[in-house]
């Protein structure tokens, strides 16, 4: 057995840690963090979920995205610190907690910020990740003198984009921000979120593994996977109790479940660890597209529930709730697949053909019905998997014969 000291790591110094470091995989202590995310991305599907079944998800699709944006920035915010800082001791492993009961908070939230646009739980949940995030920054500051002006910046920058969300809140809840402003006060504060990594890595960049942030990533794409796949669940329950079942039922369940294979398949196509690797500078295009797949996962696991729900009464409206979120992730996943990769591991071709064949599917509802919708966009994502390792299979043969 090794020594105690090597099992409980009550107080390591915090150092950057080595960009080329073997074997480097999530901890478990990423993968509890993660479990906390399960909930939040589950609350704010179950949510548009219901508008579009309400018939008003247009209306609810941005605060849908607004919702899911506090959640994926707080997911991956952490996910970068730790792939250069994690040092997996008590004071790490205290402030990780506080972030996760951020975001259960957060999730508790979650239904009255998207249903009736009360922002107070959710911004609490959204503070206290923060305030968490923010004190880690402070130990490298302190402990580790290569990153000092790094952390500083990190802490800084977050913390007063913090005090913006505050200041928003209360002036929302005062009355005083007009409604047709707080769009455009939530986008300017996001662009600033989103600015704060460019600015504080220009004082030192940090030194996030290329490998475990592709597996990461990967995770936590599977985590939404898993929340479609729940989401088609709870609208197959729905539809038994309701007592709607039948050949549309079993059509749009079966190939809900075939076309989330499909799209898994297509996202674990390519490697993106030795792309990342090779190609650092484009990390923030390819952590930041990020955002727009795991919200279209989201919103695909809201339509299927729907569509699965009401499967004897469909109209073009929930083909559309199918149609667009998957759409959207072909054409944002060929695209970062193209920022990582020498060569395009999806034709570009055949993901426009796929993505225009998508989008108007819905548009033949009233002559072929929404279980033939659904199944005919399986058909497609099903297509340009098989076309994209035939592909794949003649490249290598030409390779082999040169």
């Amino acid at each position: 057995m090794p020594p105690a000291s090597t099992l409980i790591r009550i107080r390591v110094r915090m150092s950057s840690r080595p960009i080329d470091e073997p074997h480097r995989v999530s901890s478990p202590l990423e993968l509890l963090f993660d479990l906390t995310f399960v909930v939040a991305v589950a609350a704010v599907t179950a949510q548009f979920g219901h508008a579009i079944a309400g018939g008003h998800a247009v209306a609810e699709l941005i605060p849908f995205l607004q919702v899911f944006f506090a959640i994926w920035w707080a997911w991956m915010n952490f996910t970068w610190f730790a792939s250069s800082y994690d040092t997996d001791d008590v004071p790490y492993r205290l402030l990780t907690m506080v972030q996760m009961a951020g975001v259960l908070v957060l999730a508790a939230g979650v239904p009255a910020a998207v249903g009736e646009s009360d922002l107070g739980i959710i911004t609490l949940g959204y503070l206290i990740m923060r305030v968490g995030l923010v004190a880690q920054w402070l130990r490298v500051a302190l402990e580790d003198p290569d990153g000092r002006r790094t952390g500083l910046r990190y802490a800084a920058g977050i913390g007063l984009v913090q005090v913006g969300w505050l200041l928003r809140l209360a002036l929302v809840e005062a009355g005083v921000l007009p409604a047709s402003w707080q769009l455009p006060v939530f986008v300017l504060l996001a662009a600033l979120e989103l600015a704060v990594p460019r600015w504080a890595e220009r004082a030192r960049p940090t030194t996030w593994h290329p490998h475990h942030i592709a597996e990461r990533y990967g995770l936590f794409t599977i985590i939404l996977f898993g929340e479609s796949v729940l989401a088609a669940s709870r609208g197959v329950e729905g539809a038994l109790e309701a007592g709607r079942t039948g050949g549309p039922f079993v059509v749009i369940a079966g190939s809900g479940l075939v076309l989330l294979f499909a799209l898994w398949w297509l996202y674990f196509l390519g490697p993106a660890g030795e792309g990342l690797s090779d190609r650092r500078h484009l990390s923030y295009w390819w952590g930041y597209g990020h955002y727009g797949i795991f919200a279209a996962l989201a919103a695909l696991g809201a339509g299927l529930e729907v569509a699965v729900e009401q499967s004897r009464h469909q109209a073009a409206t929930i083909g559309f709730a199918v149609a667009v979120p998957v759409g959207v992730y072909l054409a944002l996943l060929a695209a970062l697949h193209a920022l990582v990769s020498a060569e395009p591991v999806i034709s570009p071709v055949a993901v426009v053909g796929a993505v225009v064949v998508v989008v108007l599917l819905p548009l033949a509802t009233p002559w072929i019905g929404g279980a033939a919708v659904v199944a005919g966009i399986a058909v497609v994502c099903v297509v340009l998997v098989a076309g994209t390792l035939a592909r794949a299979v003649v490249t290598d043969r030409a390779a082999v014969r040169s």
